[in-house]
């Protein structure tokens, strides 16, 4: 039910991943009156790979989320949280409320063992033909030097998994490369990361080299990294809308346009802001995906291929593993 254009957006992407994934099965969650002529309209409503169960409220973008946790046990959002936590679905994908989802996810499907906070996390492509993933996206505005720490341990294992890398390298979003520069909060966590043997980290990162593929895994607090990728969404929105409008100014370029398209296309298609949609919520206990509340059908069907790669690599799992380790090697550390 979340998102500015409605159901009607989830339930067509949800048609595309079932033709694509023959063994992928949705439960589609949200008022019967809204939804039941959506199913008919995408002939869904019978599909023996889709399931509807009706939760009769919903969440607005202006809703508080304590509020949300506290009166609105039937909302779609908590109800599909708790197929999750029940073991009805591997995965949840919703284009709501940021900060309901989050608090939501974390009271129904709890965190991590020595994860106090769970990170929005995105992966964004670089100019070496690969992704840089950016985290914190705005789920946490504010964070101290240990939460900082476990988003880079998090963000480590999650791109080592999905990009099949071995050991990615971590950097810390800052004001500049230099040691001395940074807030103590950044200089701590930066001593922090230095010192563990289970994570890559090669120092700070500037914002004008996040698509350099310097860094695999950039790390940051909510505000910065929420900004930072807003800022990447609406350059590439302008690019684009300036290059068609280039291409279409003259007769000559239109001409020269239909001969370059296939190789513009081409190179370009892999930058589309829609293509990464799909913020993974981590350190949960199970996998939730969020969507831009702006995503169209193409975007939100890739933040339903990211829940599925996630499903497909196991992450919390894999993250679980991980954090046993740096927490045995903390152990270690204090007694020595």
């Amino acid at each position: 039910m979340g998102g500015d254009f409605g159901p009607h957006i989830s339930l067509s992407a949800s048609t595309k991943s079932l033709q694509l994934h023959p063994n992928l099965f949705i439960t589609i969650v949200g008022d019967a009156q809204q939804i039941t002529p959506l199913l008919k309209k995408y002939q869904l409503l019978n599909h023996n790979r889709i399931k509807f169960v009706h939760a009769p409220e919903t969440i607005s973008m202006e809703d508080d989320p304590v509020s949300v946790l506290r009166h609105r046990s039937q909302s779609s959002m908590l109800v599909a949280l708790q197929l999750v936590a029940n073991g009805e679905a591997d995965a949840c994908v919703s284009a709501g409320n940021t900060g309901a989802l989050m608090l939501l996810a974390k009271h129904t499907l709890k965190t991590l063992e020595g994860i106090s906070r769970p990170a929005l996390v995105s992966a964004l492509p670089n100019n070496r033909g690969g992704h840089s993933y950016l985290m914190d996206l705005g789920a946490n505005l504010q964070c101290g030097c240990d939460t900082l720490f476990n988003f880079a341990l998090m963000g480590s294992v999650l791109c080592e998994q999905v990009e099949q890398l071995n050991a990615p390298s971590v950097s810390l979003l800052n004001v500049g490369r230099e040691s001395n520069k940074g807030n103590e909060t950044i200089k701590q966590c930066a001593e922090m990361l230095s010192a563990t043997e289970f994570i890559n980290y090669i120092g700070y990162i500037e914002a004008n080299e996040l698509f350099d593929g310097r860094a695999d895994v950039v790390v940051t607090d909510g505000f910065s990294g929420n900004i930072a990728l807003k800022s990447y969404e609406g350059m590439g929105r302008v690019f684009f809308a300036r290059l068609q409008q280039a291409i279409n100014s003259t007769w000559y370029s239109r001409l020269l346009g239909k001969v370059l398209n296939p190789i513009i296309k081409n190179q370009l298609k892999n930058l589309h802001p829609d293509l990464y949609n799909g913020a993974s919520l981590i350190g949960l206990r199970g996998i939730v995906v969020k969507s831009h509340g702006s995503a169209n059908e193409s975007a939100f069907f890739y933040a339903i291929e990211q829940a599925i790669k996630e499903i497909q690599w196991q992450i919390p799992a894999c993250i679980s593993a991980r954090l046993e380790s740096v927490l045995a090697e903390r152990d270690c550390l204090s007694h020595e």
